[in-house]
């Protein structure tokens, strides 16, 4: 039986409870977890901020998160998914605040811009105190 691939995307801007929670949440669809870090010139793009950390440094502490399988970089430009076709996963797990993601995600998929897979949402995990727009403060 093959084994279920499940990938993650997120800025993982320094991980907090809420990202331990949905990453824990996201291991148990599948048998291997790959996370997605978002460059650096993404990240400014879309929040209109630089990241505290540099991607590298992103990169490296979600590593060294256990339940974790893979980590790679994201593309240079935004809505390509390159590395998400490369990957190929059977399902990508996307946080409760990802709404805008699934949706071009979506959109590709039915297209057939991406192949076939299922999109999941976390819930969440206190987002009152656990979300890092409010902790990056």
């Amino acid at each position: 039986m093959a084994l279920k691939t499940v990938v993650i995307f997120g800025t993982f801007d320094g991980i907090h409870k809420g990202h331990l929670e949905f990453i824990r949440q996201a291991r148990k669809q599948g048998d291997r977890l790959v996370a997605i870090i978002a460059r650096d010139n993404v990240v400014e793009e879309l929040k209109k901020k630089i990241p505290t950390h540099n991607e590298v440094e992103r990169l490296n502490t979600v590593l060294n998160i256990e339940e974790i399988d893979q980590v790679f970089l994201g593309d240079s430009e935004r809505g390509t998914y390159k590395t998400l076709k490369e990957i190929n996963p059977d399902i990508i797990f996307l946080g409760y605040d990802q709404q805008d993601l699934h949706n071009d995600i979506f959109k590709k998929i039915e297209s057939d811009n991406l192949p076939k897979m299922e999109l999941l949402f976390g819930k969440p995990y206190q987002p009152e105190l656990f979300k890092s727009s409010i902790l990056n403060k």
